[in-house]
């Protein structure tokens, strides 16, 4: 099995920053991609960033040239940097990841999420 765990959540001030960060562990041979998605009361989950091992990225567009993703390939982790943020992105922070196991099988795993609210 392989368990996702984000970490670094919080209350930021419009403007702030933060990151947060997700480990995975657990029987993985090799993670393909990994995305941040996020879902706040009444909306559906949304997809905010995602990265594949070779550093192909993506961005959703309302958070273009706020936010950075990046991927550290030998702790199996990955990270979210955010910046100017603004009250619309409170939400909590969910982390996906496809992932090639060593029983040889490939499955999509979900963390728990972490919240990120922004406000004054």
């Amino acid at each position: 099995q392989v368990q996702l765990v984000e970490s670094g959540g919080g209350l930021v001030q419009p403007g702030g920053s933060l990151r947060v960060s997700c480990a995975a562990s657990g029987s993985i041979f090799r993670i393909s991609r990994m995305a941040w998605h996020r879902q706040s009361p009444g909306n559906l989950r949304e997809l905010v960033a995602s990265i594949t091992s070779d550093g192909s990225i993506n961005y959703a567009d309302s958070v273009k040239g706020r936010f950075t993703v990046s991927m550290d390939n030998a702790k199996n982790t990955m990270y979210l940097q955010m910046n100017s943020l603004k009250s619309e992105d409170t939400a909590a922070y969910y982390c996906n990841a496809d992932v090639w196991t060593r029983a040889n099988s490939f499955n999509s795993y979900w963390g728990q999420g972490t919240q990120v609210t922004v406000s004054s």
